[in-house]
């Protein structure tokens, strides 16, 4: 192996574990992933797997993550309707 698919292979490894931790921590607590940050995330692993194409494999790690921040948007936006909302009826 490369030097840099031995980086690469930490740095997945150490995610796979970051990933872990969280879930048995929030086990109780898991929401579902929205259609749009389920399209994003998506297009960020299919990026991941063109990487033999540079080009491509950034464009589409790039939509993913726009993607991704739409959707934290819109999430933030309902979210803040809801406490307005809330807040109008007492």
């Amino acid at each position: 192996m490369i030097e840099s698919q031995i980086y690469i292979m930490i740095v997945v490894l150490v995610l796979l574990i970051i990933g872990l931790i969280t879930f048995f921590k929030n086990k109780n607590k898991l929401q579902k992933l929205s259609p749009l940050a389920n399209i994003a995330l998506v297009f960020v692993l299919v990026g991941i797997l063109f990487r033999e194409n540079i080009v491509i494999s950034y464009v589409l790690m790039g939509i993913g993550v726009i993607l991704a921040i739409v959707d934290i948007f819109l999430k933030r936006g309902k979210n803040e309707k809801k406490s307005v909302k809330k807040k109008k009826r007492r």
